[in-house]
């Protein structure tokens, strides 16, 4: 990542325009190639940006542009669209370049993971009967949270989620159509579980054949509150 603080101005042409005033300001260029224009506030929200994929060059200033005191120009151009960033540069403050290697990403607390441990560990919670397969259990597209079996011995495949929303159904449908490919396990069922389901996934769910749990952290852990079960 290369993080440069400087004042400068933003011009964006695309789909609309946007112009940011010369100021001090906190400029991201990452690996995936995005920009980030940020000011001293705001949160986390650039003020301007350039997602990838693009390219950025660094070009001299034209004479208008020397002229006014820019020394420097960054133009961002995006490889699928005309939007254009120019970065007009009049003073560098500070410039560095820093290899932050792979990131292991967001790990969450007390949610799916956890959620899939205390589920896997308490499988019967899903329906009498019920026996754990495995937890993680791979696909060509990625692994199925748990795989296991009903009181028939039918296989079931599991996914785990906080929120379900349809995006989370969509990938449940995904891995069964390849789980019943296989003739070692079909014909493999879906339950979709969730914290909480949104109408629209659940609506979806129920139309695939694919069935709804909302699941209680509370009582999985064994703190019993009649108030919220699962059945």
């Amino acid at each position: 990542m290369r993080v440069v603080i400087a004042t400068c101005s933003v011009d964006y042409d695309g789909r609309l325009t946007a112009h940011l005033p010369l100021a001090n300001r906190l400029l991201l260029v990452k690996a995936d190639g995005s920009v980030l224009i940020h000011s001293d506030g705001g949160s986390y929200k650039p003020l301007n940006w350039m997602s990838p994929p693009c390219a950025m060059a660094e070009v001299e200033p034209d004479e208008a542009e020397a002229a006014d005191g820019v020394t420097g120009v960054w133009v961002v151009q995006h490889a699928k669209s005309e939007d254009r960033l120019r970065v007009r540069l009049h003073e560098v403050h500070h410039d560095s370049a820093h290899d932050l290697g792979v990131d292991p990403g967001l790990v969450k607390d007390g949610v799916e993971a956890h959620l899939q441990k205390l589920l896997a560990e308490h499988i019967t919670t899903l329906g009498d009967g019920f026996t754990l397969t495995r937890r993680e259990y791979m696909t060509p597209i990625g692994p199925v949270d748990i795989l296991c079996r009903d009181a028939s011995g039918g296989s079931v495949a599991v996914e785990i989620k906080r929120r379900g929303e349809i995006d989370g159904v969509e990938q449940l449908t995904r891995y069964l159509e390849l789980m019943n490919r296989d003739p070692a396990l079909r014909p493999v069922t879906g339950i979709f579980a969730a914290q909480q389901i949104k109408p629209q996934a659940r609506t979806l769910a129920e139309d695939r054949g694919i069935r709804c749990v909302v699941l209680d952290y509370d009582e999985l852990k064994g703190i019993d509150n009649s108030d919220h079960r699962l059945f």
